[in-house]
C-alpha cells in the first residue's frame, strides 16, 4: 500500500470534516449491511451521513426510516435527502415536518431524476424551488445541501447555464453544496473559480467515488456525466482477473484524487459509500 501524507485529512491542526452517503436499504439483508458499513465508517468521525431519497428515481422509498435508524441506534447525524420532482407542496412539507420532529438541522435539497412513466414533473420543478420552500417554511432551522456539477449536468444547454443554476439555487437559500462525483482535479478547481467569479461564494464540498466495481461505475458514469480518464480503464483491463492489483490501484488513485483536492483547499470530502465500507476505508487509510 503506497504510504501519503498521513494528515491530509488533517487542517490548521484540526480534523478535515468528511461525510458518507449511502442509500435506503428495502430488505434485511440490505439492512445489515448496511448496519456494517456505518459501524465500520463511523469510527472515522464523520461531520455527518446522508440517506438517498429512494434508489434509481424511485418513490419515497425508506429514507425517513434509515435517517431514524442512523440518528438513534448508530448515534451519528443523519441527514435526509428530499428531491421535488414528482412531488407535491404538501408531501414535502409533511416530510419537513418529519424531519424536524426526529431531530435534524440539515436537509440535501435536489431537483431528483424524473421516475420512469412520470408525465407530470410536480408542483416544483427545480431544486432552487425546493430551497425557497424549505427557507418560506422553516426560516434558518435547516443548513441546506445542494448539487453542484463540475463537468456539467448532462441536461444542462452548457456550462454556463449550468453555473447560473447553481447560483439560483444558492440565492434561494443553500448553505453549500456537494458537487458530482469526478477524477479530474482541474475540473474542480475550475469549477470553483468559475462559482466564485459569479458570485457564488459557499463551500463546494468535492463528491468522492472510491472505486469499486468498474463496469457498474461505467454505467453511472454514463448516466450522470462524470468523465472516467482513459488511462483508469486501460489500466484496470491491464489487469485481467487480477482483483487485488486492481483495489490497490484503485484506492491508490482516488487517495491521490483527496491528497489533490485538500492542497487545492477543499473544504471536506463528501464520500458516496453505495452502502460498501470496504473501498471508502482503504482510501481513508492511505490518508490519515
Amino acid at each position: 500500500m503506497k504510504r501519503y501524507n498521513r494528515r491530509i485529512l488533517h487542517a490548521n491542526d484540526a480534523m478535515l470534516p468528511i461525510s458518507f452517503e449511502f442509500y435506503p436499504p428495502k430488505t434485511d439483508e440490505q439492512r445489515a449491511q448496511l448496519d456494517r458499513s456505518v459501524h465500520k465508517l463511523k469510527a472515522h468521525a464523520p461531520h455527518f451521513m446522508s440517506v438517498t431519497f429512494g434508489a434509481g428515481g424511485s418513490t419515497l422509498s425508506n429514507t425517513p426510516e434509515t435517517v431514524q435508524r442512523l440518528r438513534s441506534e448508530h448515534r451519528v447525524v443523519g441527514v435526509p435527502h428530499i428531491t421535488c420532482v414528482g412531488g407535491n407542496r404538501e408531501e414535502i412539507r409533511s416530510l419537513l415536518k418529519l424531519y424536524r420532529a426526529l431531530g435534524c438541522d440539515r436537509i440535501v435539497a435536489l431537483r431528483g431524476d424524473t421516475p420512469s412513466g412520470m408525465v407530470r414533473s410536480g408542483d416544483l420543478r427545480y431544486a432552487n424551488e425546493l430551497v425557497e420552500l424549505i427557507r418560506a417554511e422553516h426560516g434558518d432551522h435547516f443548513a441546506i445541501e445542494v448539487a453542484a456539477y463540475p463537468e456539467t449536468h448532462p441536461q444542462a444547454e452548457d456550462a454556463m447555464a449550468d453555473l447560473r443554476n447553481f447560483k439560483r439555487k444558492v440565492d434561494a437559500g443553500a448553505d453549500s453544496a456537494i458537487t458530482q462525483y469526478f477524477y479530474n482535479t482541474d475540473a474542480y478547481f475550475r469549477f470553483v473559480d468559475d462559482a466564485r467569479a459569479l458570485g457564488i461564494g459557499v463551500p463546494i464540498v468535492p463528491g468522492i467515488m472510491p472505486i469499486s466495481n468498474f463496469s457498474q461505475l461505467r454505467r453511472f458514469s454514463e448516466a450522470c456525466g462524470a468523465e472516467i480518464p482513459r488511462w483508469i480503464g486501460q489500466r484496470m483491463r491491464a489487469y485481467g482477473d487480477d482483483a487485488a492489483s486492481i483495489r490497490e490501484f484503485a484506492a491508490d488513485f482516488v487517495a491521490q484524487l483527496c491528497e489533490r483536492l485538500v492542497a487545492g483547499g477543499a473544504p471536506a470530502l463528501h464520500f458516496y459509500t453505495l452502502n460498501l465500507a470496504k473501498p471508502t476505508l482503504a482510501v481513508l487509510e492511505r490518508l490519515r
